[in-house]
């Protein structure tokens, strides 16, 4: 009789959520998950059980590390907000000059791509739910105007230098903002002739007619 080679024992990988990982690791990895299934289905139909089958764990060890839908889409806002601007901001930190660094600062919020439409959907829901809710913003709200800060350093730099005409810093980088989510709501809505270059032309306007300079 010839002998039956040896059953070959096919080692089971474990699935990624299903390892030990570092509380941090498993914030992270919720938070990742949540911003994938608010792209896809929206904040108002996001529920802690889609987040959880995104991730690929349980409901209760999302609540483990969270308390509801509202800390996650902070965490999620807050992360989003850090992670889309750190290179905009260090770009125009590093500009020859404040016009330039300006300039930095703005176009990378219209540029036609998928990670900047991405953005502008995060920021719809966000903003949404602070509309009904604003309750949910008073704990962060500071975390997330990085690109406020940026455009108020710019500001007060191209006043000193005599660039700029001598406004308020802080309350023009404010308009700035405020004008920069009109448009790229806008921009998210798809409004018809809102392309890229005509966002971030009239943006350029808008910031000169405020700094009463051509950026």
């Amino acid at each position: 009789m010839t002998a039956l080679p040896p059953i070959e024992r096919r080692q089971e990988s474990v699935p990624p959520a299903r390892r030990r990982l570092a509380p941090e690791a498993r914030r992270r990895q919720i938070v990742a998950a949540a911003r994938a299934v608010m792209l896809r289905r929206g904040l108002a139909a996001t529920s802690l059980r889609d987040i959880a089958r995104e991730a690929e764990v349980s409901v209760g060890t999302v609540t483990y590390h969270f308390g509801g839908v509202d800390e996650i889409l902070r965490e999620v806002v807050t992360s989003e907000s850090h992670g889309f601007y750190s290179r905009v901001v260090a770009e125009a930190r590093a500009a020859s000059d404040p016009r330039a660094g300006l300039r930095a600062l703005m176009a990378p919020m219209f540029a036609d791509s998928e990670p900047v439409r991405e953005h502008w959907q995060i920021w719809a829901d966000y903003w949404g739910a602070v509309g009904r809710r604003p309750e949910i913003a008073q704990t962060y709200a500071q975390q997330i105007r990085v690109w406020e800060d940026c455009c108020t350093e710019l500001i007060e730099q191209g006043t000193a230098e005599g660039v700029f005409a001598d406004v308020p810093a802080r309350e023009t980088a404010v308009k700035l903002a405020a004008y920069s989510d009109g448009v790229g709501m806008q921009r998210a809505q798809q409004v018809p002739g809102l392309s890229s270059e005509k966002a971030l032309a009239w943006m350029l306007e808008f910031a000169g007619a405020l700094l009463r300079c051509e950026i």
